[in-house]
């Protein structure tokens, strides 16, 4: 399974994108801000590609999709929230999308863990490229 976070819209607070699964569009994406130097938990990770798992999160108390490797960064997942001040450096999914927000997040994230779930239990390996969009 093959995931592409385009980020597109680069605001003063956040990042916005949308993500895909295998080429094809899912939902809105947010995310910290890029920076030069990194601000633990206010800094979005890297663009890159980086291999994905599901694992147990002590956080959220169950299995979270956890990116790894991510250089100078830890325990980054994707997960459900509205805005910059939920994010501490990981990657929010929602359905739809305002200036600094995004929307029906808990399903966004329902759809998205349903499908790497079912990736995971068949075996597939899972990777995240992140980019800047055109």
């Amino acid at each position: 399974m093959q995931l592409t976070l385009l980020r597109s819209n680069y605001l003063a607070d956040c990042i916005v994108g949308s993500l895909a699964i295998d080429g094809r569009p899912r939902c809105f994406t947010l995310e910290d801000v890029e920076r030069e130097v990194k601000v633990p938990g206010k800094t979005a990770i890297p663009r890159g590609i980086y291999k994905l798992i599901l694992d147990y999160s002590v956080r959220f108390q169950r299995q979270m999709p956890h990116i790894l490797d991510v250089p100078g960064f830890e325990g980054i997942r994707i997960h459900a929230g509205n805005t910059a001040a939920d994010t501490e450096g990981c990657i929010l999914v929602g359905l739809t999308k305002a200036n600094s927000f995004i929307g029906q997040s808990r399903i966004a994230f329902d759809r998205l863990f349903d499908s790497m779930e079912k990736a995971h239990y068949l075996g597939e390996p899972m990777f995240i490229e992140i980019k800047k969009g055109e």
